[in-house]
């Protein structure tokens, strides 16, 4: 018998957007969205974060200013209400997502387990 786990993700990611905590998610970017201000504190954080992030992956070293630029517009973002609810509602979401993972998981590491 063919199993197709595609079918299956596909069900469970109907399924997750169906859930409140991604709903929260949506409401919560849609706030961001809605503030010209929030928006743009949020653009230039995620720009800075994908930069930075692309310099460690290529090996290079980043600048102390850059690192304290960063730093200074992760602090302007968290201190942000709407960006702070935005990235609250990411993380309680990040957690189900890291539990289904764990799930996933648990034929693999049973394999190892009896090892």
């Amino acid at each position: 018998m063919t199993v197709n786990i595609y079918d299956d993700i596909n069900r469970l990611e109907a399924t997750f957007r169906k859930m409140d905590e991604f709903a929260a998610l949506v409401r919560a970017i849609e706030n961001v969205k809605a503030d010209e201000e929030a928006l743009n504190i949020f653009r230039n954080f995620r720009k800075i974060q994908m930069d930075l992030q692309q310099k460690q992956m290529a090996g290079e070293e980043i600048d102390g200013d850059v690192l304290e630029y960063a730093q200074k517009t992760a602090q302007l973002a968290q201190n942000n209400a709407k960006i702070a609810g935005m990235l609250q509602a990411e993380m309680q979401l990040s957690r189900i997502i890291e539990e289904v993972n764990r799930i996933l998981m648990k034929p693999v590491q049973s394999l190892y387990e009896e090892i």
